[in-house]
C-alpha cells in the first residue's frame, strides 16, 4: 500500500475515535440520571464506593427507594441481587443496592423490619452483644411519599407509641455511625480494627448517600467519612466483612454474596 494513503486512512481511524471520544464524555448524554442519583467511587480519606439518591427524587412517581427479602412467589429468601433482578417487573430498574441490614443464619432480619407497611419483625431494643447492639443503634425508615430518615431505636420506638411515625419501609441495624452530627460516643479515633463496612446516610444537601469501603476502616473512620465528607448528620452502620455486598452497575460492580434484606433504587420507566 503506498505511504500517502496508509497516512490518510490512520488519520482518518484518530480523527473518528477522537470525535467517539467526545461524544462519550458529553455531559448532558448522562444528565438525567445523575440530576437523580449517581455512583462513584472515591480515593480519599480511604477507597470507596458511594451511590446517592436525591429525597426530591424519590417524591416521584420515576424512583423509589425499597426493601427486599422474600420472593413472592414461595416466600424464601432471595439471597442474591441476580435473584432480586429476575424477580423486578419488565417495567423496573434496579439503578443500585447494597445489603440492608444484619440476619441470621436462616437470612432472617434480626431488628425491626417493615416493607410495604407490613411490619415483619418487631423494634429490637434489648442489650447483647455484638455490633447490632452497639448502643445505640438505630433505623433507617421512610413514609409512603419517600420522607428518609435515620432515627435512633428509642427514639423512633416513642415516635411508634406516639402515633408520630408511619413507617412504609424501614430497616434497623447498629450500631449508629453518626448522631445529630456527632460520632457514635463508643467509636475511638486509635482504634486498630479494621473491616470493610457498609451503611447509609441522611445528609444536608438532601441525599440519601449509601457507602461501601473498598477498603478495611475502622468505625470511627467509616463515621468520620459520613459526618466530615459527606455532611450526613445521621448515619447508621448497615454491616461489614463479608455481608458488606453492593450493586452498582454504572461502576461495574455486582456483588455475588448471599444477604437478607436488601435495599436498592427502583426506576419506573412507564
Amino acid at each position: 500500500m503506498p505511504s500517502s494513503i496508509f497516512t490518510l486512512s490512520l488519520s482518518t481511524i484518530v480523527l473518528t475515535l477522537g470525535l467517539s471520544a467526545c461524544q462519550q464524555t458529553n455531559p448532558d448524554a448522562v444528565s438525567s440520571d445523575t440530576d437523580s442519583w449517581s455512583c462513584q467511587t472515591k480515593d480519599t480519606p480511604f477507597t470507596y464506593s458511594v451511590c446517592r439518591v436525591d429525597a426530591t427524587a424519590l417524591a416521584s412517581e420515576r424512583y423509589s427507594l425499597q426493601l427486599f427479602w422474600q420472593s413472592s412467589d414461595n416466600n424464601e429468601p432471595l439471597l442474591t441481587f441476580d435473584a432480586l433482578l429476575a424477580a423486578l417487573p419488565n417495567n423496573e430498574t434496579l439503578n443500585f443496592a447494597m445489603n440492608a441490614g444484619m440476619y441470621n443464619e436462616n437470612y432472617a432480619p434480626i431488628g425491626y423490619t417493615v416493607i410495604e407497611g407490613k411490619e415483619l419483625k418487631s423494634l429490637n431494643t434489648k442489650e447483647g452483644g455484638g455490633n447490632f447492639h452497639l448502643l445505640p443503634n438505630g433505623v433507617m425508615w421512610w413514609d409512603k411519599a419517600g420522607n428518609v430518615q435515620i432515627t435512633e431505636s428509642n427514639a423512633l420506638d416513642e415516635l411508634l407509641t406516639e402515633g408520630k411515625a408511619q413507617p412504609w419501609y424501614a430497616t434497623q441495624s447498629g450500631p449508629m455511625l453518626v448522631i445529630n452530627n456527632e460520632i457514635h460516643p463508643q467509636f475511638k479515633p486509635d482504634s486498630t480494627s479494621l473491616k470493610i463496612r457498609n451503611g447509609a446516610g441522611v445528609c444536608d444537601d438532601g441525599s440519601i448517600q449509601f457507602v461501601n469501603s473498598d477498603e478495611p476502616v475502622t468505625f470511627y473512620q467509616f463515621a468520620s467519612l459520613f459526618k466530615d465528607n459527606l455532611s450526613c448528620p445521621n448515619a447508621l452502620f448497615l454491616d461489614g466483612g463479608i455481608a458488606s455486598a453492593l450493586y452498582a452497575p454504572s461502576i461495574d460492580k455486582h456483588d455475588k454474596k448471599e444477604m437478607g434484606v436488601m435495599i436498592g433504587v427502583v426506576e419506573n420507566k412507564e
